[in-house]
This record gives C-alpha cells, sequence and structure tokens, in this order.
C-alpha cells in the first residue's frame, strides 16, 4: 500500500470538508520529492478533494429534506448562495477558494443544484488548482 498517496487522499479530502488540511502543502513536497508519479499525486488530491466536496453538497442536500431553512444566515453561505443563483453550477469551478468554497458545495446542494454538473464543475476547478501547484514545484 502507497501511504503517501493514500496520506494524500485523506487530507485532501478532510482540506474539502469542513474540516482543516493542508492538503496543497503535502502534494507541494510530495511533487518535491519526486519519488512518486505526479499523475498519481494529482489524481490522489483531486479525487480526495473532489470526493470530499460531494459529501458536503450532500449534506446540503440532506439537511434541507430534514430541515428546511427560510434562509442562509451566515455570510459566507449568503455570499454563496448569490453566487450559486446567479452563475448555477458554473459557480462552483472555484470550488477550491478558501472560506467560500465549502459553502457553496454546501449551499448548491441545499438549492438543489444538478449533482452531475456540479461534480463537473467541482472536478474541473479543483483538478486545474492541483495541477497549478505540482506545477509550481516540479
Amino acid at each position: 500500500m502507497n501511504f503517501e498517496l493514500v496520506g494524500l487522499f485523506v487530507s485532501a479530502f478532510l482540506s474539502a470538508t469542513l474540516l482543516p488540511g493542508g492538503s496543497e502543502a503535502l502534494l507541494a513536497w510530495l511533487v518535491s520529492q519526486g519519488q512518486q508519479s505526479l499523475i498519481l499525486l494529482l489524481l490522489s488530491a483531486t479525487l480526495g478533494n473532489v470526493l470530499g466536496s460531494m459529501v458536503t453538497f450532500g449534506m446540503g442536500a440532506w439537511l434541507k429534506t430534514r430541515y428546511p431553512l427560510k434562509q442562509l444566515d451566515k455570510p459566507n453561505q449568503q455570499r454563496a448562495r448569490d453566487w450559486i443563483e446567479r452563475y448555477g453550477a458554473f459557480a462552483l469551478l472555484l470550488a477550491w477558494l478558501p472560506i467560500v468554497g465549502d459553502p457553496m458545495c454546501f449551499v448548491a446542494g441545499w438549492l438543489g443544484v444538478n449533482w452531475r454538473w456540479s461534480l463537473l464543475t467541482i472536478s474541473i476547478g479543483k483538478a486545474v488548482r492541483y495541477s497549478v501547484i505540482a506545477g509550481l514545484f516540479l
């Protein structure tokens, strides 16, 4: 078992949920070491991060059915709601952003944005972000 790839996956997953994680720093370090395949590192980080975002998306969808809110009261949620209502799933290309990225995924689920489009746009945004980070440390 490749513990570096598993560790990167777990770190990326946690980074995409409401828990803190340092997947960018770990990816940069692993790339700079040059001991792992760049493609496997990118796949591991991207897959973990996308899965974490989709869990957050699912939590939003689930909570809406269980506890329908009349409004989203936190400032980050309101900002995320504005973006999602204006741009739909395409706003999730920016789900990698600090502070607003996690709320955007949650709000998209809560608003019932198409999960397939959400998965696609989240994946594209996160893959590009990790590719840029990796490219800086080659």
